[in-house]
């Protein structure tokens, strides 16, 4: 990683171009040689515990002067615990099986040949994120196990951070033997804009966005590169007649519980104008109890006055991303999706009903990636069931939908294999 020792900045194709040449190599390496590299990454960021902690804190006090708002200053805030998730995530995917090369049968056979696909990487992969120190790390671990190259392009505000990390992460890769350029760290420092990085086409397979709503925008209009929205807050959950007040409180309050960044946090409420309202006053003083501020539209508050606010109509498209909830009135279930499908989102919206017939309406008609019913959405990257370590969240129809796994990251191959006899 070249941090500008001679003072020149670097050619904006430089970083792209390092990156691709190491990914072909990338591409033809073992499974268990990528694992170790993992391994190492977990171990590496673990030997440098306290000194990532130091560098986040200089983030933290320059961020404080420079008046960062309060959002970004929580995402980048590099606790213990944060640091440690992060890895116990790489730990993780190191241990899990190798995802690439796993052979499927294809949609088609020709004449005198076997015909075949094989999951195998994408080649270059972008991260262009807010603050969240500890997810450059993680992404680190996502791509290497799938054969990847990343590009690094966290925010100002994480800038010693990123440095800190992408630095110990360079090192473990280069004791394990893997090629230079598999991760590199590009800083708003070094004069080269985001314009510049998602215009590289020409050597970036995939750019992931992530971060606030502003950010996701921004890089999708700028990208001439495939991109991978993620997508954060404004879930909406349906409350219907039939649905239960504790549930409604337990699914509100767990989907708020995954910190630092609550991806599927639930933001917004719908309710079944024929349900009892003297069940909407108690979960009110409940979810102020926990801190949370309320607002609701004008025929709740009207009803509410001393426990809701008004809110505004811009607001029910955009995400809070903090501890706020909104309520409304809708007169039937199939008011409740369409508004959902005007406004949420679109990556993780439920229903609670007793109502079988009213949850496969919601799950057939509510156009999002991920729909819950009964259940709480709240997001994990490291999961205690299953084998599944994830990113992210996408909303977009395109690429990839739903929760980014470590197959999000790979392509399918058709491989052609003749047994023509001449």
């Amino acid at each position: 990683m070249d941090m500008q020792a001679n003072g020149i900045a670097p050619h904006p194709t430089d970083l792209p171009l390092r990156a691709y040449q190491a990914s072909l190599i990338l591409e033809t390496t073992k499974g268990i040689d990528r694992s170790r590299g993992v391994q190492a990454m977990a171990q590496a960021l673990s030997k440098s515990f306290d000194d990532i902690l130091e560098a986040n804190t200089l983030d933290l006090e320059a961020s404080r002067e420079m008046a960062v708002p309060e959002l970004i200053l929580d995402w980048l805030k590099l606790t213990p615990e944060r640091l440690q998730i992060a890895i116990d995530v790489l730990r993780r995917i190191g241990e899990l099986s190798d995802p690439l090369r796993r052979v499927m049968n294809a949609s088609y056979q020709l004449d005198h040949s076997q015909t075949y696909c094989q999951l195998m990487p994408l080649g270059v992969i972008a991260l262009i994120y807010e603050a969240f120190p500890e997810l450059g790390a993680i992404a680190a671990g996502f791509c290497l196990k799938t054969g990847n190259s990343l590009i690094l392009r966290g925010g100002s505000e994480a800038s010693q951070s990123n440095i800190a990390i992408a630095k110990v992460l360079q090192e473990a890769l280069d004791e394990v033997g893997l090629p230079p350029g598999c991760l590199e760290l590009s800083l708003p420092e070094q004069g080269s804009s985001i314009q510049d990085l998602v215009t590289q086409d020409r050597y970036i397979n995939l750019v992931i966005p992530y971060g606030r709503q502003t950010l996701v925008h921004k890089v999708t209009q700028l990208s001439t590169s495939p991109i991978l929205r993620s997508a954060m807050g404004n879930c909406y959950l349906y409350w219907s007649a039939t649905g239960s007040l504790d549930m409604v409180r337990w699914v509100i309050l767990d989907s708020h519980a995954s910190v630092p960044d609550p991806v599927n946090a639930i933001e917004k409420v719908l309710i079944d104008s024929s349900a009892k309202l003297s069940s909407l006053s108690t979960l009110c003083k409940n979810l102020k109890e926990k801190g949370f501020k309320l607002r609701g539209d004008s025929e709740l508050v009207a009803q509410f006055p001393e426990q809701l606010t008004l809110a505004a109509e811009s607001e029910w498209n955009q995400p809070y991303l903090n501890k706020s909830i909104t309520f409304k009135l809708v007169n039937s279930l199939a008011d409740g999706i369409a508004w959902i499908n005007q406004y949420s989102s679109g990556h993780a919206d439920c229903i609670v009903t007793e109502s079988y017939q009213e949850s496969r309406q919601f799950a057939l008609g509510v156009d999002s990636a991920s729909v819950y019913i009964n259940s709480s959405p709240q997001f994990s990257r490291n999961p205690k069931r299953g084998d599944g370590v994830f990113l992210g969240m996408s909303n977009q129809k395109g690429y990839r939908r739903g929760i980014i796994s470590l197959e999000t990251l790979t392509t399918l191959k058709q491989v052609v294999q003749g047994n023509v006899q001449f």
